[in-house]
């Protein structure tokens, strides 16, 4: 019996055995390899673009008037969602003004920045993201002057009023400094605005030559090669036609002794000075001539010819001939 139980025993044994062995040699699965992590998009490329908006051009100037506000508008191309520009206004190495705006859809932006006195540099610049590369416009140049000038004054703000003054056909001078000739000029122009008669370039002057306003309108542009003499604005005109050469401040005949008006011709000239105290004088009627005086105030005051100022007078001269025609109205 001790034998027989022994041999089920380790029958049983056996059988126990079997699953585990069998379950040792059964293949484990292969694990499924985990996907590489895909690499960020490359940045979109960008191109940057500005101009100015709310600035004059005056010959190869873009020119604001200081205090005012110019308005940068630009594109950054392509557009891409979240971006930002930033803009500089700068004089010299000299940051003055910063803002930084967002890019609408479609690539647009705009940024207002408050102008000072100088030439200045204004710059757009995209700082690098991971959705769109670095870029930075082509600077714009600016030109800040002052509101005002007058006698003695010198730099940009002359020259620009000088090249304004020459542009609308005033008779002045562009030496970069305000001068009697500018004087004259601002005196003439305040005239044809019919503003306050001095020589004096204000802040509404100033606007409104880089506005391009003051322009005079020939009343007889039929007449060829003529003078106007507009006795209301105290302006003697040089036109060849319709278009204006020179424009003049002018005192006329005072009223005990007003200037003859009507359709008149050069008919006799004298170069120097006569025994009246008259420069470089064209006659169109009797004693009536266009002439320099050493006393042209802003108001009629003459015996009734066209009184011009004398460094004015040798220019007038020259460019009148015999039988030019010489038109005056009130």
């Amino acid at each position: 019996m001790p034998r027989v139980a022994s041999i089920i025993l380790g029958s049983l044994l056996a059988v126990l055995l079997i699953p585990s062995v069998a379950g040792a040699q059964t293949p484990l699965p292969t694990p499924t390899p985990t996907p590489p992590t895909p690499a960020p998009p490359a940045p979109a490329p960008a191109a940057l673009s500005i101009k100015l908006q709310r600035v004059k051009q005056v010959g190869h100037d873009k020119v604001i008037v200081r205090g005012k506000r110019v308005r940068v508008v630009g594109t950054l191309a392509p557009f891409v969602a979240g971006q930002k520009v930033t803009v500089r206004l700068s004089r010299g190495s000299h940051k003055v003004r910063q803002k930084t705006v967002a890019v609408q859809p479609g690539g647009g932006f705009g940024a207002l920045l408050k102008v000072p006195e100088g030439k200045l540099n204004v710059r757009a610049t995209h700082a690098a993201t991971p959705q769109q590369a670095a870029a930075q416009a082509k600077r714009q140049r600016l030109l800040g002057i002052n509101s005002r000038a007058g006698l003695g004054s010198r730099g940009a703000t002359v020259r620009v009023i000088q090249h304004r003054l020459s542009t609308l056909h005033y008779a002045v001078a562009r030496t970069g400094v305000f001068d009697a000739s500018t004087a004259r000029a601002v005196i003439a122009y305040r005239k044809m605005r019919g503003w306050s008669r001095v020589g004096f370039a204000s802040k509404a002057v100033v606007r409104s030559l880089l506005a391009g306003k003051g322009t005079f309108k020939a009343r007889f542009p039929s007449h060829g090669k003529h003078v106007e003499a507009d006795l209301s604005r105290q302006v003697l005109v040089l036109l060849n036609g319709g278009k204006p050469y020179r424009i003049y401040t002018v005192s006329s005949g005072k009223a005990s002794t007003p200037t003859v008006l009507g359709r008149f011709k050069v008919y006799s000239r004298q170069l120097g000075t006569n025994a009246l105290g008259m420069v470089d004088t064209s006659y169109f009627i009797g004693g009536y001539a266009i002439h320099g005086y050493h006393d042209v105030p802003t108001f009629p005051a003459s015996h009734g010819c066209l009184r011009v100022p004398i460094p004015n007078a040798r220019s007038i001269y020259d460019w009148l001939r015999i039988g030019d025609r010489v038109d005056v109205y009130p």
